[in-house]
């Protein structure tokens, strides 16, 4: 229950972090409306920093079923336990993603844009093209586990590796974010996604559900692909 419990505060933070950052940029009316990817970016890997911090200690911080499936894939991870972190991940991000509707509902009513109102809670590609798209959520996936697989055999001073990896984050935010939004976690995008289609916002528009499989499904190819590679490379 302890890992459970770790691996949901974990993703729920993450979730606060980096929703709540999109909802201040671009619902209206906010503080920080129109503050820029920069602030999306930095607000994301914080999130994640703090997320590890907070369920490192019971869970192991896995935060995304990609990470998890990736490394049960090679032998790091028990397959029996795969389905309970899942589980906990999802709940992290349903959880988190509507506390950041709560916290902004005043300025979710405020702001007519659909399509603004969305991306607060999922992901969406900047030129819908399925294969780009596809491509581009596998390489960034692929990147992230492949360094997280490094930093954790990296000996750093005790309680950096949070922190290196919330850097990963933001490279990856600020160098692949672009063309889809990097997912990199299929909780972070189809949890919300979820909670989008069940809340009760004002003129919210439909979920884009025809979209919502790639950032499932590219994130777990490219984590194993990554376990793999790696596995195959250094043993």
């Amino acid at each position: 229950m302890s890992a459970f419990m770790g691996e949901l505060i974990g993703t729920a933070i993450i979730l606060l972090f980096g929703c709540g950052s999109v909802a201040g940029v671009v619902l209206n009316k906010t503080k920080s409306n129109n503050s820029g990817w920069i602030v999306i970016t930095v607000a994301w890997a914080i999130g994640v920093t703090l997320g590890i911090f907070a369920s490192g200690p019971v869970s192991g911080a896995h935060l995304n079923p990609a990470v998890t499936i990736g490394l049960a894939v090679i032998g790091k991870f028990e397959w029996a336990k795969v389905p309970l972190y899942i589980l906990a991940q999802f709940l992290g991000a349903m959880i988190g993603a509507t506390l950041v509707w709560l916290s902004y509902k005043d300025h979710f009513e405020a702001t007519e844009d659909k399509g603004a109102k969305i991306a607060v809670f999922s992901t969406g590609p900047a030129i819908r093209n399925i294969v780009s798209n596809f491509i581009t959520e596998f390489i960034a996936t692929f990147i992230l586990l492949f360094v997280i697989l490094a930093i954790g055999v990296t000996k750093f001073t005790e309680g950096l590796n949070p922190m290196a990896v919330g850097l990963l984050i933001l490279g990856l935010g600020l160098s692949f974010g672009g063309p889809t939004g990097y997912a990199l976690n299929p909780a972070r995008d189809l949890g919300p996604r979820i909670m989008h289609f069940l809340l009760p916002i004002s003129n919210k528009g439909d979920s884009d559900w025809s979209y919502a499989w790639v950032p499932v499904v590219s994130p777990v190819c490219g984590a194993i692909t990554a376990a793999l590679t790696y596995k195959l490379v250094y043993g």
